[in-house]
């Protein structure tokens, strides 16, 4: 099977009440983790880079090493996404050099320049047969070259999407309903404190997402900035040489919810980074004398499938849908 677009694992999932998960990719142990656990569980994938990662692995290795998991799963439906294109450019570079489906990010521009730019990079994808995701409301958080502060962000108006789809033609479109970018996606004020003394951040906004819902029946919706921050793996993080103070996700069981719902797309990227590196900590500090990176990145690598393995079968639901 080669490499596919989201389209009809969307549709699957919209009418089965479950979520693709969108994880991103940096380098071959992160791939290997993804499709491995995606084949075990029979789960459909979309692996995505963002500017971030083809400035670290450049976009040919990118591509090359998601062939190569392909070749190696080929009864896995996979998509290769771009995360967040800046603009044009960006996007048209993706879907010149074998991406079957791009983001582009113009939501921290006006209404109608985000039309306009979405418009144009939707005409040039599908006249290539690539899809395109769009996105309206602005995130909080930081990943990569996304740097948005709380000020700064905005959720999503529901009464501007259906002029937004129309206009477009973009295929799926990401809304901003409380999740946030990185590993700190809440300021401890913003939180409460269970009675273990865990921040519990505070609720997702299912009302915006039930109006956009409303007024695009049948409409992939994306949720961007949705790692959980697992505290099993800062705990690790922390007891081997970390410093991750007061980092706090969304909680899965919200996540589960809306893919329940209108979610067909949920964006998981910190999550691996912080599976990855409590291995590779551990490690170190339980092996001083090993210098071999096939050693350590081993055991990260391990933590970094265990836990897409968990997010297919607990959050998303995508186990056994191929």
């Amino acid at each position: 099977m080669p490499l596919v677009t989201s389209t009809e694992m969307f549709k699957k999932a919209y009418d089965g009440g479950y979520a693709i998960g969108a994880f991103n990719i940096n380098n071959l142990e992160i791939v290997q983790a993804i499709t491995d656990a995606a084949a075990e569980l029979k789960s459909p994938v979309i692996l995505q880079a963002s500017a971030g990662a083809r400035k670290y692995a450049n976009s040919v290795y990118l591509v090359k090493l998601v062939e190569a998991a392909l070749a190696l799963h080929p009864e896995v439906p996979m998509v290769l996404h771009l995360d967040h294109g800046a603009n044009f450019e960006v996007c048209k570079d993706c879907v010149d050099n074998g991406f079957t489906s791009v983001m582009i990010d113009y939501s921290g521009h006006s209404f109608e320049e985000n039309i306009e730019e979405s418009r144009k990079v939707a005409e040039y994808a599908h006249a290539h047969g690539v899809v395109v995701e769009a996105e309206l409301g602005t995130l909080a958080g930081i990943e990569d070259d996304v740097k948005v502060a709380a000020e700064d962000s905005s959720y999503t108006r529901p009464e501007d999407v259906e002029e937004f789809v129309k206009r477009t033609g973009v295929d799926s479109l990401a809304i901003a309903i409380g999740t946030s970018h990185g590993a700190y996606k809440f300021k401890p004020e913003q939180c409460t404190r269970n009675e273990k003394g865990i921040l519990v951040p505070p609720p997702l906004r299912f009302d915006i997402l039930e109006e956009v819902s409303r007024r695009l029946p049948g409409f992939p919706i994306v949720l961007h900035g949705s790692s959980s921050v697992p505290q099993e793996y800062v705990k690790i993080v922390n007891e081997y040489g970390g410093a991750m103070k007061d980092a706090v996700g969304v909680p899965e069981d919200e996540l589960r919810h809306a893919a329940q719902l209108s979610v067909c797309k949920i964006n998981i990227d910190s999550d691996l980074r912080i599976g990855m590196t409590a291995g590779i900590r551990k490690h170190f500090a339980e092996h001083p004398e090993h210098f071999d990176p096939r050693q350590y990145i081993t055991d990260g690598r391990a933590n970094v499938k265990a836990i897409v393995a968990h997010k297919i079968k607990e959050v998303l639901g995508s186990d056994g849908k191929i």
